[in-house]
């Protein structure tokens, strides 16, 4: 009896989990209307704001030129360049002196002299050098549409925004199985779910393409140096702060992103968001949102990583439950259930991958769909040893920065050459 009560209860809260998760990922296709007001306006009249861009970058030598050089091409007149260096990392050094030779008056070269060495301490080293009225930042690997400084500029100015963030794709979904639904993740995240959060008034922060006016950035304390998911922490300080926080999506304006070269790569990468989203849940700084809505929203979302833990443990149990032991076979087919929205999130993900390659001009073959479909259970594998992983980091008190090496898999011929 007792443990059909444990199936039962387990069944129905995976189920919950799930639909809940599937309904926030559709939230900007609820309505033609509210797919339109994603988007950035288009903007009007001259520039007015000026924008200090920071680019923290280790080890990535073979990737920050590019980028440099394509946030110079920006149409928007107002701006300057800080690229973050290590001082123990001659190679990238090299290579942001270089870019900064050929335009000193855009470019200046911070050197970070941490003895620990992540991105918060980086970008905190370079916020007291930001002339700017914005901080922006970007990843030394990204690359930038020309005019999203000029539809940036705009959002402030129209919505009185305090922050803006824009959107972040990951493009090579060609590279590898995982690299498929990893940016498949990326679209569902940026083009839709953070537009709930926002709307809603808790959102943590996406890593790049994010907006801060200067004074608030200054006022909040910069980023917290010992978080593993310093956007994150960010995002839920400045909305508990009563911030507004403004999202916008454009499949021109995205900025886009390579995936991690390697499975072992993706693992550390999601390890660290994790175990970044469990100690901003820790700081408890979510508490201070006026409704209780905003904090079973922000306790949800931060709790994530123990949610998917506790589903990649307890899924395989709970199916092993129905098939070995002897329960009732109404308990038995109910431990099925969270396969039902596994089915429509499924169904949901295809005609996601449909639309992800019409917004991008990308060619998208049915072997691509094969492998979104197979992958599927063995990616949610992957996140679930992430996430439990992460955990385990957290209770050991290990939080080290685990880097993310980038190889510009991202970009094209072109854009390598130009």
């Amino acid at each position: 009896m007792l443990t059909s009560v444990v199936v039962c209860l387990v069944s129905l809260a995976l189920f919950w989990i799930a639909a809940f998760t599937l309904w926030w990922q559709m939230h900007a296709w609820r309505t033609p209307e509210t797919l339109a007001a994603t988007r950035f306006e288009p903007p009007s009249g001259a520039g007015a704001l000026s924008f200090s861009l920071l680019v923290p970058a280790r080890h990535e030598q073979a990737v920050l030129e590019h980028t440099v050089r394509g946030l110079l091409r920006s149409t928007h007149r107002r701006f300057e360049v800080l690229v973050i260096v290590g001082h123990d990392d001659p190679g990238t050094a090299e290579v942001a002196e270089l870019v900064a030779a050929l335009s000193p008056n855009r470019v200046r070269v911070i050197t970070d002299t941490h003895a620990v060495k992540n991105k918060p301490r980086a970008l905190n080293t370079a916020l007291p050098h930001c002339l700017g009225e914005v901080v922006g930042v970007f990843d030394a690997e990204d690359q930038v549409h020309p005019e999203l400084l000029t539809h940036v500029d705009h959002a402030f100015r129209a919505t009185g925004a305090d922050v803006v963030q824009g959107g972040v794709q990951l493009i090579n979904f060609h590279s590898s199985w995982y690299s498929l639904r990893n940016c498949l993740e990326y679209f569902f995240w940026f083009r839709s779910r953070l537009h709930l959060h926002a709307q809603k008034g808790f959102i943590p922060l996406g890593g790049n393409t994010v907006f801060v006016r200067t004074d608030v950035l200054r006022a909040s304390g910069g980023w917290d140096p010992d978080c593993l998911a310093e956007d994150c922490d960010l995002g839920v300080r400045l909305s508990s702060a009563g911030k507004r926080v403004v999202v916008a999506y454009d499949s021109e304006m995205v900025t886009r992103e390579e995936t991690p070269g390697s499975l072992l790569g993706l693992l550390r990468q999601r390890t660290r968001w994790n175990q970044g989203f469990l100690q901003v849940f820790r700081k408890r700084d979510w508490r201070r949102l006026p409704t209780l809505g905003q904090r079973m929203l922000a306790r949800h979302t931060l709790m994530t990583p123990f949610m998917q833990a506790f589903t990649g443990v307890v899924i395989p149990l709970n199916v092993l439950v129905a098939l070995v032991l002897h329960v009732p076979v109404h308990i038995a087919v109910l431990t099925f259930l969270p396969a039902v929205t596994a089915f429509v999130t499924f169904v949901f993900e295809v005609v996601g991958l449909h639309d992800f390659g019409a917004q991008y001009g990308l060619r998208v073959r049915f072997v691509h769909y094969v492998k979104l479909v197979v992958g599927g259970p063995f990616y949610q594998l992957l996140l679930a040893v992430a996430a439990i992983r992460a955990v385990w980091r957290e209770q050991r008190g290990r939080g080290e920065w685990e880097l993310t090496r980038h190889v510009g898999a991202h970009l094209t011929r072109e854009d390598a050459l130009s």
